[in-house]
């Protein structure tokens, strides 16, 4: 008998599918509503995020997340969508 590997990324099982959890880095965009001069314009940059989270789903333009679940029935909190554009690098996380 063949003994199943187990998966050395952490991940929960929830309604039979398992949901590995990553560490994911993305580009959040930041703005300012009030007057500024020329030369504050460039020191305006997008801030880099770090979200850590369940990997509900993903395609090649969105990847769904979330971080809370209820562990009695298939039901999440906590949820996002980050369209793929402002992500920068998706890891799965190691127990």
């Amino acid at each position: 008998m063949r003994r199943r590997k187990k998966s050395k990324y952490k991940y929960t099982t929830i309604g039979g599918k398992k949901y590995y959890f990553y560490s994911i880095r993305w580009i959040d965009p930041c703005g300012d509503s009030g007057h500024a001069e020329a030369s504050e314009m460039k020191n305006l940059k997008p801030a880099v995020m770090i979200t850590q989270a369940y990997v509900f789903d993903k395609d090649k333009k969105h990847v769904w997340t979330f971080a809370s679940y209820d562990t009695e029935q298939a039901v999440f909190s906590d949820r996002n969508v980050f369209p793929r554009s402002i992500v920068l690098k998706m890891e799965k996380i190691t127990i």
